[in-house]
This record gives C-alpha cells, sequence and structure tokens, in this order.
C-alpha cells in the first residue's frame, strides 16, 4: 500500500488548492472502482470496503502530510519574520 500512497501523494502537492486535490482524489476513486470492476468483483465483496477504506485511510494521510507542511512553511516565516524584527529593531 505504500506505493499506492507514493503515488497519491506525488499527485497533490501543498500548493493545490484544496478542490483541485479534492479533483485528483476523485479520479484515484474511479481508478479503484474501475479496476474493481475490471476484476469483476461483486458489489457485496468484502474486498471493495476494505479498498474504500484503505483508500480514504491514504487520502487522511497525505492531507495530513500537506496540513503539516503548511503549517511548519508558516512556522518558518513567522520565525524569519521575528527575527528579521529582531535584527531590525537592535540594528
Amino acid at each position: 500500500m505504500s506505493q499506492f500512497a507514493d503515488l497519491i501523494a506525488r499527485a497533490v502537492n501543498p500548493s493545490m488548492s484544496r478542490e483541485e486535490r479534492e479533483a485528483v482524489y476523485a479520479v484515484v476513486k474511479e481508478a479503484v472502482e474501475r479496476l474493481q470492476a475490471r476484476d469483476g468483483i461483486a458489489w457485496d465483496d468484502p474486498r471493495i470496503a476494505l479498498q474504500q477504506h484503505l483508500v480514504e485511510e491514504t487520502i487522511r494521510d497525505v492531507e495530513a502530510d500537506i496540513a503539516r507542511t503548511v503549517s511548519l512553511q508558516k512556522l518558518e516565516r513567522a520565525h524569519a519574520a521575528q527575527v528579521a524584527a529582531e535584527t531590525a529593531r537592535t540594528g
């Protein structure tokens, strides 16, 4: 499943809007559904629920990584601004 997570993580990035990332996730979900249909998996097969759960879990993990990255970037910018202000003040 890590290859799947890596694939999704490469398809999105923090600079994308939430809507753009949601569009990528929709394509991923559709692709999984097409693979399930191609493999002839019946709609009531427990594997479908498991695969859907894994896709949703992977998307949550990727979103958490993006949120963490964005938060760290904000902290770094705030720290740089603080250091610059302190340097300007003390001259």
